[in-house]
């Protein structure tokens, strides 16, 4: 299918673009009272992620709603350790939490490498129904979390500043680490393939604690397997979004993806001089949003001069935060669709 706006897939791949395509990372969300609605009905978080026409009718909101130019798929990075074998919850204002986390070399083993069309069927519905409905307006985004990010998740069992119990791992019993990277690198490819089989049209990667790793260890047990990833799918367009790890930027560069998402804490003329030929993406500030429009504006074209027109996705440098203003979103979507 031919896409109308093909603006991003454009950018991705280094090619020409008239103007600088923009979404925002967590877009479909608490920003929109719409959401809030479907959320509302479906009664629970987990309940909306794992109902493939209420996730649907979230992933369109902000096509609808706010003019961005992609859409992303409204899921959450834990569904594939729940997946492999290992379930969720999502508790109310505290976030993700497992009842039984991974803490040896037995527990390992009876984790299996997930088999996306059964085990995650309702995220590949929810695209084949988003799919059908975009009639081609925009491109579809699908994502997976990194491995290392992952693997936090599963030996803390719960969000945490430090990830203390995971690294604790690292140091302690680097191989078992490995095993279990590994088996998450192993899932993680065969869902992102599936992704695209039912049509994503670029995919993202999100390592969202890579900033709590030295640059020694993120080499050693974060960037080999999203190497690997990378490597694995020929496909469509990836992503590479690292949170924190400014560390790491040259060697991420250096991976076989083709755009490579900026946090707000990386100098962009800097990002450009150590990764000076892929497509970027970022970076503004989501405290931004709750400025007053005018300085909202300002701050958006103070960041597209710097990016620059070309090879470039204008982005925030992480999440919008639940309680900013949609009105002030639109506002920074709009600033850089104008510029």
């Amino acid at each position: 299918m031919n896409l109308k706006n093909d603006l991003l897939l454009r950018a991705a791949k280094g090619q020409d673009t008239e103007r600088v395509p923009v979404w925002m990372m967590r877009q479909a969300g608490r920003i929109l009272p719409e959401y809030r609605e479907v959320r509302a009905k479906a009664g629970s978080f987990i309940k909306l992620a794992t109902t493939p026409e209420l996730a649907a009718e979230v992933t369109l909101q902000p096509v609808d709603i706010l003019g961005v130019d992609a859409a992303i798929i409204f899921s959450d990075i834990l569904v594939v350790p729940e997946a492999m074998g290992l379930p969720y919850e999502m508790i109310e204002a505290k976030g993700p939490f497992f009842p039984k986390t991974v803490k040896s070399a037995k527990d390992i083993e009876n984790l299996k490498i997930s088999d996306p069309e059964t085990d995650l069927a309702y995220v590949l519905d929810a695209i084949d129904i988003v799919k059908k409905e975009l009639n081609g307006r925009v491109p579809l985004i699908g994502f997976a979390g990194a491995p290392f990010t992952i693997f936090c998740y599963m030996i803390e069992g719960k969000g945490s500043k430090t990830f203390s119990e995971a690294k604790k791992m690292l140091y302690s019993n680097p191989k078992l680490a490995h095993t279990l990277l590994q088996k998450i690198t192993d899932s993680t490819i065969a869902y992102l393939k599936a992704q695209i089989k039912h049509g994503a049209d670029l995919v993202q990667i999100f390592d969202s604690w890579a900033g709590v790793l030295s640059p020694d260890q993120y080499r050693k047990f974060s960037l080999p397997y999203i190497a690997q990833i990378c490597d694995a799918i020929e496909e469509n367009p990836v992503t590479v979004f690292a949170k924190g790890a400014f560390f790491a930027r040259k060697d991420i560069g250096k991976l076989s993806c083709d755009v490579v998402g900026l946090d707000w804490n990386m100098d962009i003329k800097e990002s450009r001089k150590l990764i000076p030929n892929k497509t970027l993406q970022g970076n503004l500030d989501p405290c931004v949003l709750y400025a007053s429009f005018k300085e909202i504006e300002k701050q958006t074209k103070k960041m597209l001069k710097s990016f620059g027109g070309q090879r470039y996705i204008a982005n925030l440098g992480h999440g919008v935060y639940p309680d900013t203003d949609p009105g002030k979103v639109k506002c920074f979507i709009d600033t850089v669709k104008s510029f």
